[in-house]
């Protein structure tokens, strides 16, 4: 009797490998044809977009034809020739009407001052409080932002600055006075 009871549950277990056996291989099946479907599925949408390009470079094309028929036919176009292009911004200008009476005043462009000319450039003055900025050189900017104390020829030391926070020194230049926001380091 224990013999039978043995041999039946090596029986149960063997049907149970089986069984798993089984359902792992058909999970894989089932995954490997999901797998198959998704890159058909991509295929498809490639085929797809590559369809449109193409029936939109046919259409395009078409209606290129059709323009040059409507140029040559209609309207009697033709291709520019080398005597129509012009050499220069004052032959371009030649072809242009006198201004009119009321006519705006020309858009004119700005330029750099070359060599010799003067900068005749009014001094910046700030919106909110109506002083002139100083001129400040780029050393200057960068010992102001800074904070550093850059040490002379003549010095033996350097001068200690006291640090202050970001938020202090975001306060010093502000116009408005105090601090504009707080700033956390």
């Amino acid at each position: 009797m224990i013999r039978g009871s043995r041999l039946r549950q090596i029986g149960w277990a063997a049907l149970l490998a089986v069984c798993i056996a089984g359902f792992a291989g058909l999970t894989f099946r089932v995954n490997a044809v999901k797998s198959e479907v998704r890159l058909a599925e991509r295929e498809i949408i490639a085929l797809r977009k590559e369809k449109m390009i193409l029936e939109t470079e046919f259409q395009t094309r078409a209606n290129q034809q059709q323009l040059a028929d409507w140029n040559r036919i209609e309207f009697g176009y033709q291709a520019p020739k080398a005597d129509q292009y012009l050499e220069n911004e004052r032959e371009l200008a030649d072809l242009g009407l006198p201004r009119g009476l009321n006519a705006p005043n020309p858009i004119r462009v700005a330029r750099a001052p070359t060599e010799g000319e003067s900068d005749n450039l009014p001094s910046l003055i700030s919106p909110l409080t109506g002083a002139a900025f100083e001129a400040v050189t780029a050393d200057e900017a960068g010992k102001e932002v800074l904070g550093d104390d850059v040490q002379g020829e003549g010095d033996a030391e350097p001068a200690e600055a006291p640090r202050q926070s970001l938020s202090d020194r975001l306060a010093l230049g502000s116009p408005l006075g105090g601090q504009l926001g707080e700033v956390s380091e």
